[in-house]
């Protein structure tokens, strides 16, 4: 029987530094209009899916709530199911936090957070849309990084922009930039991964002009400016000479922070202690590189991702993090920021780790149900498709990009109650992207239908004939938070709005008290 904690004394937990982990069980959603600073968004109907990795360590202290929906004992059940030791509820769920801390909105907000603190600690320098616009148009000698992911700089850029994951800034920067009179823009969509990333080029020592553009794409929009779309350029690999000064400048970066680099044997020691200490393996190198061949145990974490979205990877607020690069200094950049964020970060020398796994591992959760009843193939479903009502409870944004035809979408979390709603002379079956989803949550919907729904073994995937057309919405589809700063159809307000609450997250950040976050000068 899972236990309770006062939001004070978790508050407390977290400024000595403890252990423990904080899921926001509602839906993506309601979390981003208001959560506390270290929550991490773990919907009830993904704890199967996502907790043993946010979460490795089955003795740690993990805490749930929700805003009186009721989310929280049935998570904190699921948990306890699963194996975890110490589960407990937070006493008085969102409201008695918010009596006392601070509720923040959005995502990714500790990074985000970090970011702004870095910007007025170290002054990093950033230029206007227009004035970087004017550069780009009249400074031959210039290059622009763009320090998104390769799929977000694809989706829309501005011009002249490489694609430059934040993570590969130091490595690649002696290569993309080889002259010292080369102007180097900095951007990203908002502002926290232009941020870092110029600092990250200006903390390397080099003498040529670094700036962030200053509200990323959203300025760029905003002065009504075009974007690129389409555009395929990336960084170039590293050379013989670039790749030795990108070392040493990480090294000397990384021993002025105070990061840690790891042989074989201390990293056996660290592994020794996992049932005590949570630990996470963490290889911050490109996916490609990762699938090509890592070590195993490690998880894949691009390093500029890594620090722009920490709670997507690490669940357990005062864990271990052990980063690994085969090339060094993406791990020493990484981990010098991540130690600035208040995490005991180590990096495994290059030489301590043997690849000797591909492809990508497969995923820590609990069992799947067994697939020898309540389940249904495609092809049957296909064939006797008057007999059964199909309920997609995939997330809502995968829903609208591709459906079964004549497929209802309902809201995961709120299954028992929506499904009420539909007619109940004919089986109902369940699917999603791939399945998964549809099975951990079928016992949930057989035990309020009376047992008259089966899953569709594979999800939507195999049943192959998708489309985007005849949705039809039977749950709000308040389940996914869209996101200000990604594609290209984001209303000016919105953008906006989300830029002035970037600029009080500082002050935020002070009145709230528990972030232990250290910027080194």
């Amino acid at each position: 029987m899972a236990g309770s904690i006062s939001a004070r004394a978790l508050r407390q937990i977290w400024r000595e530094g403890g252990e423990v982990a904080l899921f926001d069980v509602r839906e993506e959603g309601p979390y981003s209009r208001a959560h506390p600073f270290f929550a991490i968004s773990l919907p009830i109907s993904e704890i199967d899916a996502r907790v043993m990795e946010l979460a490795p360590r089955f003795s740690a202290t993990l805490v749930v709530y929700d805003d009186g929906e009721g989310f929280a004992e049935r998570a904190a059940r699921r948990l306890e199911e699963i194996g975890y030791a110490d589960v407990r509820l937070l006493r008085g769920g969102l409201a008695a936090y918010g009596e006392v801390g601070e509720l923040f909105r959005d995502v990714n907000v500790p990074s985000k957070a970090f970011g702004e603190l870095v910007e007025s600690i170290r002054h990093t320098p950033s230029l206007p849309a227009q004035e970087a616009a004017k550069l780009i148009a009249e400074e031959p000698n210039l290059v622009v990084v763009d320090a998104r992911r390769f799929e977000e700089y694809r989706a829309m850029s501005i011009p002249k922009g490489v694609s430059t994951p934040g993570g590969e800034l130091a490595l690649r920067i002696f290569d993309i930039a080889p002259s010292p009179d080369t102007f180097i823009l900095v951007n990203c969509a908002g502002r926290t991964r232009s941020i870092i990333g110029a600092q990250t080029l200006v903390d390397t020592g080099i003498p040529n002009r670094v700036a962030a553009l200053r509200n990323g794409t959203i300025g760029w929009t905003l002065e009504g400016l075009a974007l690129d779309v389409g555009q395929t350029r990336r960084c170039p690999t590293t050379s013989d000479i670039g790749h030795p000064q990108a070392i040493a400048a990480a090294r000397a970066r990384a021993k002025r922070v105070g990061v840690e680099t790891i042989d074989a044997a201390r990293f056996e020691a660290l592994l020794e202690q996992r049932a005590e200490r949570t630990l996470y393996l963490l290889d911050v190198r490109t996916p490609e590189e990762f699938a090509a061949g890592h070590i195993a145990g490690f998880r894949s974490a691009p390093g500029g991702q890594l620090v722009q979205a920490t709670d997507e990877w690490i669940g357990v607020r005062g864990a271990r993090i052990v980063l690994y690069d085969d090339a060094e200094a993406r791990a020493l950049t990484t981990a010098a920021w991540l130690v600035q964020l208040g995490w005991e970060t180590y990096v495994l020398s290059p030489d301590a780790g043997v690849a000797n796994e591909s492809g990508s591992p497969t995923r820590r959760r609990p069992p799947l149900p067994a697939l020898a009843e309540n389940v249904i193939l495609a092809a049957e479903v296909a064939v006797r498709r008057e007999d059964f009502i199909l309920v997609d409870i995939g997330r809502s944004v995968d829903y609208r990009a591709a459906h079964i035809p004549g497929a209802h979408w309902v809201a995961a979390a709120h299954l028992e109650r929506d499904l009420a709603t539909l007619p109940s002379d004919r089986t109902i079956v369940l699917t999603s992207t791939d399945g998964e989803i549809a099975l951990d949550n079928l016992a949930r919907a057989r035990a309020s239908r009376g047992g008259d729904v089966v899953a569709l073994v594979g999800g939507n995937a195999a049943f192959g004939a998708l489309t985007t057309e005849d949705a039809s919405w039977i749950s709000a589809p308040d389940d996914v938070y869209k996101r200000p700063y990604e594609g290209t159809d984001n209303a000016s307000d919105a953008m906006r709005a989300y830029i002035d609450w970037e600029l009080q997250l500082v002050a935020q950040l002070a009145n709230d008290g528990v972030a232990n976050f250290h910027v080194v000068r």
